[in-house]
């Protein structure tokens, strides 16, 4: 008979506990929330210092009654939900459902799912910590006041369906105002001008002259002065100009050049916002898709004779703690697969840089370095998998040796021009043999290989190129990129990132075109709204300093009714202030040039569930609709037509013919006007992680090629 009840939030995570605690131990899921504030209604009474209403979850009856009669055939019942605020508060709740008493020895918390874990805290259970509590319930509370205050101001000022909130408003902000920045971009012309030089060396000649002899090797240089000051070349005139006399140069020679050594650390291992960015780079994963694997992994898999394994500590941090037995068994791990010279000589520390952090977690690594990806592999989704390994090779990598390389810079003087080359090379490979983080911009260009040459030696000049560019607005926010400035600027949490990005989504404030944010006309309408009556709301520094005080409730502190009361009085006056200045908005459609073929109106463009589409402004009378084709520029192979992008009705992004229903040529990768030279059949446009981006045979024979840059695809 069990005399130990351990309660946690979800099947999975029972199953694996349950398999590390023997027969006097049962194991249950509350299946996460059992109590809540209420959804359909407000659930704060205001008057009393904000007192929540909270009620059970709607279906969560028979599960209380299921763990009340389990508490009633143990001696003692100890609750192991999460370990962060979250997880505090599910505690707090549970205590209150089962009559447990909170100030007693209840609780037990772990951060990762092994057997020695779950013993050890088993050891030492402690009461509910309340001050993680009330940070919580503030910031629920919070969230409550702004999002039942003013989203209903959003309904009857602008439309029905629309929602604010503290943080998925700003994020919407920062979207919006990134646009303004590029519309207001002014694009300006420059000009850069390359060299191209040959090296060789002076012998003496039959006749006791000089005469440049040896077979020579050519670098390219970059012009960096002018008569000692930077060279800045506007248009295409000066370009030329200059192009002309530095052929005329009668003499090259090489002024300096300097080598020195240089060492790149490893990125630390993940936290919660690093691991969404990582994942959103390097697998395309969505930070709802990343959250939702990690946690799978974190609860736990069946691993074959292992049983249900957890196979990562815990994914909701912002510490890069790491506990001294795991950087131990990673160094057996680098010693065994690479060997002693790439291991440091004492184990790194990385010092979180994450305000408010809590340091007694650890940073996201497998609960076991020696559990290698390709051993697990077989068990695993092909998901699951792809971030195990990233979570794996990154922690890896992250107690390995640093890169070692050689930088070598060429400086060449000619007449009033300096010409500098820079190139580099890795002497030692350190962690780069398994891992190199990922970058959100576009790569700079690819560093030239430089001849050894010494100083003094003369050099003659081959070409002479100019190159016109134009100054770039900055870019739209990728995924990655959004929660690095969400996380830079201190709003939210990483554990909020993933359902306020899915939010704002969902709310078609903004769109994700080629995977970056485009922000809808309603987006930029209600920001400006809030921008206008709701300026705090709004800001980025007033809610990082919400989060703070937030961070001193948890910490014992500050109190969590005086930080709600000072936010709320303002808050309150510029509610009431506002329901009677603001006026009705109203959203125009934007008018197509596409004329409805019913009615012969010209139709407008209208935001669904799956992105937008065309629809004809005489509904109801009219009720034409149809879809926006984004053509590929190639022909179809089978009628000749175009083909164009299209939609499934789960939003996965295909190819087809513009001729549909006539034509039933699909396609799921992008074709290309190419025929297979091996067997004729048409060539699509594919890319993988260890070949990149190349064309392929669309029926599998074999045939592939890589794309060359700037090709046309």
């Amino acid at each position: 008979m069990p005399r130990t009840l351990v309660i946690v939030e979800s099947p999975a995570k029972a199953k694996t506990i349950g398999k590390f605690l023997g027969r006097s131990y049962q194991v249950k899921a509350s299946m996460g929330h059992v109590i809540d504030l209420p959804r359909s209604q407000f659930g704060i009474d205001v008057e009393d210092n904000f007192r929540p209403k909270y009620i059970t979850i709607r279906g969560k009856g028979k599960i209380i009654k299921e763990l009340k009669d389990a508490v009633k055939k143990v001696e003692r019942v100890f609750l192991a939900t999460d370990p962060d605020r979250e997880g505090e508060a599910i505690s707090w709740h549970l205590t209150q459902a089962l009559n447990l008493d909170p100030s007693a020895p209840c609780r037990i918390e772990f951060n990762e799912i092994t057997k020695k874990a779950v013993a050890e805290s088993i050891k030492h259970p402690r009461p509910i910590d309340h001050n993680r509590v009330n940070a919580q319930q503030a910031r629920r509370i919070l969230d409550r006041l702004v999002g039942y205050k003013l989203s209903p101001l959003l309904w009857s000022k602008v439309k029905r369906g629309l929602s604010a909130g503290r943080v998925q408003s700003v994020a919407v902000r920062l979207i919006c105002d990134r646009e303004k920045e590029i519309e207001d971009f002014k694009q300006e012309e420059y000009w850069t001008i390359t060299g191209i030089f040959r090296t060789g060396r002076e012998e003496a000649g039959a006749k006791g002259g000089r005469r440049q002899a040896g077979a020579g090797e050519d670098f390219p240089a970059k012009l960096t002065q002018i008569d000692g000051e930077k060279a800045v070349i506007p248009d295409e005139a000066t370009a030329r100009k200059l192009e002309e006399e530095i052929k005329a140069g009668k003499s090259y020679r090489v002024l300096a050049v300097t080598k020195k050594k240089k060492m790149r650390n490893p990125a630390p291992p993940f936290i919660t916002s690093t691991l969404q960015q990582e994942a959103s780079r390097k697998l395309g994963f969505s930070a709802k898709k990343t959250m939702a694997l990690a946690q799978q992994l974190y609860e736990g898999l069946e691993i074959g004779k292992e049983g249900s394994v957890g196979l990562i500590t815990y994914m909701r941090t912002d510490s890069l703690r790491v506990s001294t037995e795991a950087q131990e068994e990673a160094r057996d791990v680098i010693l065994s697969l690479f060997g002693r010279e790439f291991l440091p000589a004492k184990p790194p520390v990385y010092k979180t840089k994450v305000a408010g952090a809590q340091e007694a977690h650890e940073a996201i690594r497998p609960t076991s370095a020696a559990r290698r990806p390709e051993s697990v592999k077989p068990y695993l989704t092909k998901d699951q998998f792809r971030l195990y390994e990233l979570i794996w090779n990154r922690f890896l990598a992250s107690q390995m040796r640093p890169a070692v390389f050689e930088v070598l810079t060429i400086e060449i003087t000619g007449g009033r021009f300096l010409f500098r080359a820079s190139g580099s090379r890795v002497e030692f490979p350190g962690f780069l043999s398994l891992y190199q983080e990922g970058i959100d911009e576009e790569k700079k260009e690819e560093e030239p290989a430089l001849p050894e040459i010494e100083e003094k030696a003369a050099l003659s000049l081959v070409e002479v190129k100019g190159e016109q560019h134009f100054t770039q607005p900055p870019p739209r926010y990728t995924e990655a990129m959004l929660v690095r400035a969400l996380e830079e600027k201190g709003i939210g949490r990483p554990s909020t990132y993933a359902p306020i990005i899915d939010t704002i989504l969902r709310r078609r404030y903004v769109l994700l075109e080629k995977k970056r944010f485009v922000p809808t006309e309603l987006g930029c309408v209600v920001v400006e709204l809030l921008k206008e009556h709701f300026s705090e709301i709004i800001d980025p520094d007033f809610t990082a300093g919400m989060e703070e005080k937030l961070d001193l409730i948890a910490a014992g502190r500050a109190d969590w009714v005086e930080v709600i009361q000072e936010f709320y009085g303002p808050f309150a006056k510029d509610l009431a202030k506002a329901e009677t200045e603001i006026e009705r908005v109203k959203l125009a459609d934007e008018v197509s040039d596409v004329q409805c073929e019913q009615c012969g109106r010209k139709m407008v463009y209208k935001t669904g569930r799956y992105g937008r589409f065309l629809a004809c402004p005489g509904y109801p009378e009219c009720r034409n609709v149809k879809p926006i084709l984004v053509e590929t520029g190639v022909s179809c192979p089978q009628c000749g037509n175009k083909v164009v992008e299209r939609r499934t009705k789960k939003g996965r992004k295909f190819y087809g013919c513009s001729n549909y229903p006539k034509c039933n040529f699909i396609s799921w990768y992008r074709p290309v006007e190419k025929s297979c030279p091996q067997c004729g059949a048409f060539c699509v446009l594919k890319t993988t992680k260890s070949r990149g981006e190349e064309i392929v045979c669309s029926q599998g024979c074999g045939f592939r090629e890589p794309v060359k840059k700037g090709a046309e695809k």
